[in-house]
């Protein structure tokens, strides 16, 4: 690694409060790299030999069994991917690819399972950083079991609206048959769900969806705050 990264490295909130022996004792091993557009960066079922650390860029983690595939979770800055596997130093349950030109940090899984060992505050980020991830899960997994397809497409766009500006039109972060696999549908889903909320005000054109009656969308999305607020 550059020493010029290196206080871009540290000012992520997994290594603010270690030690700076600690962190000296990561960076010296680890990578900084930057990746094209859909690149494989690992295979499910292969040893965990890094934490990724997204810096810029995008990457998809996804699985596949029986000739089939889906997509799992979508990976923006500044967030890990595979921190588990890391952990436990167990094979990845999921594969990751890059959706668009990415900058990673790769931090060798022995580098980070000692310094875990020496450093407690490092220590206690790690946990936090574990305990966003399994609260996302949850909430992916409520929405999965408690809301129909046409809802939790509902509650998405609602999502995609907020975090664009909320100004009555969207874009599509992915393409439609990666938006569809997140929310557990299939493309044919997605296009009768989108039909389907016509009459709520939603228009599509290609990759912009423009939300005409709000409203309407919300009383029919029923926004919950224990699945749909990512700060809590």
């Amino acid at each position: 690694m550059r020493s010029a990264d290196l206080p871009e490295v540290r000012s992520l909130h997994l290594f603010q409060t270690m030690k700076e022996e600690t962190f000296d004792s990561i960076v010296k091993a680890a990578y900084f790299q930057t990746f094209p557009d859909h690149v494989v960066l690992i295979e499910e079922g292969e040893p965990a030999d890094f934490l990724y650390v997204v810096i810029e860029g995008r990457v998809e983690l996804f699985a596949h069994a029986n000739g089939r595939e889906t997509s799992l979770a979508m990976v923006s800055p500044i967030g890990t991917f595979i921190l588990a596997a890391v952990l436990k130093d167990a094979p990845y349950l999921m594969s990751a690819r890059t959706c668009q030109r990415s900058r990673i940090l790769m931090i060798p899984a022995e580098d980070l399972r000692a310094a875990v060992d020496q450093d407690k505050a490092f220590a206690a980020a790690i946990i936090r950083e574990l305990a966003s991830c399994y609260r996302a899960v949850v909430k992916d997994h409520k929405s999965l079991k408690l809301r129909t397809g046409v809802e939790r497409l509902a509650n998405r766009l609602l999502r995609y609206h907020h975090d664009q500006g909320g100004n009555g039109s969207l874009s599509l972060p992915y393409d439609k048959r990666t938006l569809a696999s997140l929310l557990g549908m299939t493309p044919e889903n997605l296009s009768r769900a989108f039909n389907t909320l016509k009459p709520y005000g939603v228009t599509v054109d290609g990759g912009t969806v423009r939300l005409h009656d709000l409203v309407a969308l919300e009383t029919l999305a029923k926004p919950n705050s224990l699945i749909d607020d990512r700060r809590i």
